[in-house]
């Protein structure tokens, strides 16, 4: 079923009626005409600051799976969500972004520049604010999850490390609200791992953004514990395969990661073409990911379909309904 739809990812929308179109690394957002927002998930896969290759099914997972969280976490703080007009595209509110992306990291993980065992590589101890003790190895749990934000970067550009007291002293949120949205993350993570080892898995680390809705209410937006903002590994292998000294088994986009760096510097070289075996196993990791979660079955669409037209209709038919209101 996914190698029928190689061709057939959602890469690029071309919805020209939509008001202010804002194309991002995955999403496209368009401005309602009653002050909200509609944030359409693509199948495009980025990494290390670029778009490299588009994984089927993926918009949808990361939408579907997304709700699931949102839908499950507003006991510990409110989210953006209105509606969901389509599988892939989510009716929110208009948040003020933050300025910075919060990073929970319960493990010593990760491929990106700012990933905690990238600059412990380096040989770098003191990090977002916090010291890490020598010796420790890849993927070695932390004493505590801690929060590594960092600044929000444009398509090209590289996120920068921040620590919470570089936040408050150089004025880039207030002490108050530093202190309420890390709350929300610590907690919001926790609901996460408890969820997740439920199901199996380990949840080493994921992202949360926030922003402030119309009323002044600090807000979770984006999305919440998806294989695009999330490191998961299977739990029943992780001791073992450390012990080995070998990586977790993943459940996320680091496998494209991987493959990438063991061919190219991905920060100064060209991308090679991903194949397409890769392509369908990553978009089998998503799948397995929304379905251990959840405890649903992923609901594949026609074959003879294309998502994008389905995406198109659902987003022409808002606009109509919203214009005629």
């Amino acid at each position: 079923m996914i190698k029928d739809f190689l061709d057939k990812t959602i890469k690029n929308i071309g919805f020209d009626e939509g008001i202010n179109p804002y194309i991002g690394k995955v999403r496209h957002v368009y401005d309602t005409p009653k002050g909200n927002k509609l944030l359409v998930t693509s199948d495009r896969l980025t990494a290390f600051d670029r778009q490299i290759t588009t994984i089927p099914f993926k918009g949808q997972v990361l939408t579907q799976l997304a709700r699931f969280w949102f839908e499950n976490t507003t006991d510990i703080c409110p989210n953006h969500v209105i509606d969901y007009p389509d599988p892939n595209i989510v009716h929110c509110q208009d948040l003020k972004m933050l300025p910075v992306e919060l990073v929970v990291r319960g493990y010593l993980a990760g491929a990106t520049g700012t990933s905690v065992l990238t600059m412990y590589k380096r040989g770098e101890r003191e990090m977002y604010g916090t010291t890490f003790p020598d010796g420790m190895v890849d993927n070695q749990k932390l004493e505590t999850p801690i929060i590594t934000p960092t600044t929000k970067a444009a398509m090209g550009d590289h996120d920068a490390p921040l620590s919470a007291e570089q936040i408050v002293e150089e004025g880039i949120l207030p002490a108050d609200v530093w202190a309420q949205v890390s709350a929300y993350a610590l907690a919001l993570f926790a609901r996460g791992q408890e969820v997740a080892a439920k199901a199996g898995l380990i949840l080493a680390d994921t992202k949360y953004e926030f922003g402030f809705a119309p009323d002044g209410t600090l807000t979770l937006g984006d999305e919440i514990h998806t294989p695009d903002s999330s490191r998961y590994w299977m739990a029943d292998t992780y001791a073992e395969r450390i012990a080995r000294g070998e990586e977790p088994q993943a459940l996320d986009k680091d496998q494209v990661r991987r493959w990438v760096v063991a061919r190219v510097d991905p920060y100064k070289d060209d991308i090679p073409t991903i194949p397409d075996e890769l392509r369908v196993a990553t978009a089998e990791v998503y799948i397995g990911v929304y379905e251990k979660i959840t405890g649903q079955k992923f609901e594949f669409p026609n074959a003879s379909d294309h998502p994008e037209d389905r995406v198109l209709e659902a987003l022409r038919a808002f606009s109509n309904k919203e214009q005629a209101a």
